[in-house]
């Protein structure tokens, strides 16, 4: 069986090439980072820590790695030849590593193949194929759609920024979730070991979206206002955790009730999910955790979209509101996001701002709570 995954980043050495290369696959990575690929090719291994107390080390081998722009025709081929093609590239490169894959799927004849997004946005792998289709020629698209199935995923996996003496080593941490849909797969099923395949990714995609993205969001920003710098920081103040809880009680209230997650499965999902942040050895900045505000603000992301739900439901958001508040003045230089919210707030009304960022009405019940509560 053979693999090509997309980005050789840290996501992509230290969890889904791993899983592809535990699972029995042939993995080759592909990516623009010269070094990274470089390294790859003269190894054909590297070493996953385990980021914990006395964590294990891993090394996975037999890998190869092709450079995306000086080894295009390679890549190409490599495709062709796969039964399973990934990436984790971030979601706004997906339209640049489009190309080289329908090139590859035109060429691969009738062999069945499986393309997946790994990437931390909501289908995710309906934005790639969108893009793929563009490049492939109308001769072949009929046959290409026949013989590749396009299943969104939902990813979870926390790896944080790192320096280590050996370029290609990753420390990761020890949970990871790979959630599959099944019902987009009309090819054969593929062999991933660890990973679920459900016949609905909503609920997990929602799942993880309210809980693990919510929670980390509203650590980065309620620790940035207190002056912390780390995750790990924010999290030993109790104040920020209980404040943290509560929102994620919020959100589990919308999860429980629309999707029917089980309430206690969902609390001790919270639970871990605390854990995980208070994980001194996969502590991130702030910072990076907090950055892209807009996005983060948007109408269905991981703020508005449960707080309009709870509304919704005849609940009323108050710790969400706190987290909300927060990433409206999240105020860093560096970040180009919160610049231009930061611009947009001096040049015209808050409510239109609110208004604007959430992709609400001026009128909708939620725009006029975070305005009260940004006015306090």
């Amino acid at each position: 069986m053979k693999a090509v995954h997309f980005g050789a980043g840290n996501i992509g050495r230290g969890f889904i090439g791993a899983l592809l290369s535990k699972s029995g696959y042939d993995v080759t990575f592909v990516d623009v980072n010269a070094e990274v690929i470089q390294a790859l090719q003269e190894k054909g291994q590297y070493t996953i820590l385990m980021a914990e107390e006395n964590g294990v080390a891993e090394v996975i081998s037999g890998v190869h790695a092709l450079n995306s722009v000086s080894e295009l025709a390679a890549v190409i081929a490599a495709v062709a030849q796969a039964d399973v093609i990934t990436t984790a590239v971030g979601p706004n490169i997906l339209r640049f590593v489009a190309e080289p894959i329908a090139k590859g799927l035109e060429k691969k004849g009738d062999k069945q193949s499986l393309v997946i997004a790994c990437e931390n946005a909501i289908g995710a792998t309906d934005t790639l194929r969108a893009y793929i289709e563009e490049h492939v020629h109308a001769t072949q698209l009929a046959r290409v759609l026949e013989t590749t199935s396009f299943p969104n995923s939902a990813v979870d996996r926390i790896v944080p920024n790192q320096r280590h003496e050996e370029l290609l080593t990753v420390a990761v941490e020890p949970f990871f979730e790979w959630v599959i849909d099944a019902s987009m797969i009309h090819t054969q099923m593929p062999k991933l070991d660890d990973v679920l395949f459900v016949p609905d990714l909503t609920p997990f995609i929602e799942r993880k979206l309210f809980t693990v993205n919510t929670g980390h969001a509203t650590v980065a920003y309620l620790g940035y206002q207190k002056g912390y710098e780390t995750i790990y920081e924010a999290m030993q103040d109790q104040e920020i955790v209980a404040t943290v809880r509560a929102a994620l009680q919020e959100t589990g209230y919308v999860l429980t009730t629309v999707y029917g997650f089980d309430k206690e499965q969902q609390n001790a999902y919270i639970d871990k999910v605390l854990k995980r942040f208070s994980n001194f050895y996969v502590s991130d900045e702030l910072i990076r955790v907090g950055r892209s505000p807009l996005r983060k603000l948007s109408r269905y992301e991981r703020f508005i979209k449960p707080a309009s739900m709870l509304l919704a439901l005849g609940q009323q958001p108050e710790a969400l509101l706190e987290g909300i508040k927060a990433a409206f003045q999240f105020d860093v230089a560096s970040d180009t996001e919160s610049v231009e919210l930061q611009e947009k707030c001096k040049a015209s009304p808050l409510i239109d701002v609110i208004a604007e960022v959430t992709g609400l009405s001026k009128e909708d019940r939620l725009v006029g709570m975070i305005l009260a509560k940004l006015e306090d």
